[in-house]
């Protein structure tokens, strides 16, 4: 089998494909144990569930869409075939669980392109402890049958026999599929493979303040700023500014007390200058100007579009590569987000990346659109819970910015964001 196990029975439900009647009844059984307010597509796992998500989408009248097993080269592209939005909830269907590893493989990949799965729905349960891996991951997984009800079904028929079905029942009592599963790794385990210097800071912030949470302090006077660091500057790890909303900047005025600030509780400043160029003019818009950037910032975020070598003008600091983005409809794609990610891998100045999805234990990943109450904001942005982000995305660092700076007491916002993010990296290890 696919695990690598010998098996004493194999189970094929392909053939169903060819009987329109028989489809038709199983598209209906299965719809049948589905709360179907639930959900906005079908996708079948390639290849053997396609028909049977195919008949459940006529029978249901929701849409289906349609997964490839690789993208094409050639054409689109894409890796996910249909008419789909950023947001929608996915149902997910396989004809046969063994050891759920065909489905942890898929359901990232369908998630990757915004679409939520929380529910899945397979016809034959080969009881060998797939459907318990993917609800202990927090998906809701319904079985139609199990291969014990099978077996006795057709021992009723006279279609197996009793040895036969002893051979099977000693298989299964003993051959739950176990395969290597990558853990997310702690801060302490990271501490041993994130070299950088600033990741080791922010790290080792982390543990001492039993705090992953950044604040993302979208305010535009000095006043403002600096009022709201005073509120929140206990509960985080990283202060993400975006320095050129500050109508009042001042060297001396506005980052001479933001230092102070970041000294007094100890935390990191992010400039969220997501720089976006060629490396002569970054290199520029990073140390000269009103800004200075390179004079106060411990880490900033940057696009990789403009390739590797527009990286290294960022000395002294720290990189967050922009992997992926939470808006409606954005660009980065699968094919943009895999090659983004060699080039951050293997740039010394870059040490993380703000994704929506997981990405390589070497880099810390920053997580944006975190909020505790909302879905999203109605332009665009679309938000994660910290259990979300933590449990699927093996985040690290969750950034705030709404749910803490627009709220009526930012300090207990901050708070509240700052034990619910740890609770969730806690429960996620």
């Amino acid at each position: 089998m696919k695990s690598g196990i010998e098996s004493p029975f194999y189970v094929d439900l392909r053939p169903l494909a060819s009987d329109p009647k028989i489809l038709k009844n199983l598209a209906n059984y299965l719809l049948d144990m589905l709360p179907l307010d639930n959900f906005d597509l079908i996708c079948g796992v390639p290849y053997a569930a396609l028909p049977m998500a195919t008949a459940m989408s006529l029978e249901s009248y929701i849409p289906l869409i349609m997964k490839r097993k690789e993208a094409k080269q050639h054409g689109t592209k894409k890796l996910i075939e249909g008419i789909f939005t950023k947001g929608q909830n996915c149902l997910l269907v396989e004809d046969v669980i063994t050891s759920g590893k065909s489905l942890l493989e898929t359901i990232p990949e369908i998630e990757n392109e915004g679409i939520t799965v929380s529910d899945i729905v397979v016809v034959l349960d080969r009881q060998q402890g797939g459907k318990e891996l993917l609800e202990s991951k927090g998906y809701h997984v319904h079985t139609l049958f199990t291969i014990s009800e099978v077996c006795k079904m057709l021992k009723e028929e006279g279609l197996l026999m009793d040895d036969e079905i002893e051979r099977i029942n000693d298989f299964l009592a003993g051959n739950v599929v176990k395969f290597k599963e990558e853990k997310r790794i702690s801060y302490e385990e990271k501490l041993k493979i994130c070299d950088h210097s600033v990741a080791q800071k922010l790290l080792n912030i982390a543990i001492e303040k039993r705090s992953n949470l950044i604040v993302s302090a979208d305010v535009t006077t000095t006043a403002e700023l600096l009022n709201l660091v005073e509120k929140v500057g206990p509960h985080i790890v990283a202060l993400k500014t975006h320095i050129d909303i500050i109508s009042d900047f001042d060297a001396d005025k506005t980052i001479l007390p933001l230092k102070d600030l970041a000294s007094k509780y100890n935390f990191l400043l992010m400039e969220d200058r997501k720089f976006a160029d060629i490396g002569n003019t970054q290199e520029l818009q990073f140390s000269m100007g009103v800004f200075k950037i390179s004079n106060w910032a411990d880490f900033v975020t940057a696009q990789v579009i403009a390739g590797y070598d527009s990286l290294d003008c960022f000395r002294n600091v720290g990189v967050v590569a922009i992997l992926s983005m939470s808006s409606t409809g954005t660009l980065t794609d699968m094919e943009y987000r895999e090659q983004a990610v060699k080039i951050a891998v293997s740039h010394p100045n870059v040490f993380g990346g703000v994704a929506q999805n997981k990405i390589p234990n070497e880099l810390l990943l920053f997580t944006p659109g975190v909020n505790l109450a909302d879905s999203g904001d109605g332009k665009g942005q679309q938000y994660n819970t910290p259990e979300h982000v933590f449990t699927k995305l093996e985040t690290d660092f969750i950034i705030v910015g709404r749910g803490i700076y627009k709220s009526d007491d930012a300090e207990k916002a901050a708070l509240n964001y700052k034990i619910a993010g740890w609770n969730a990296y806690e429960q996620s290890l």
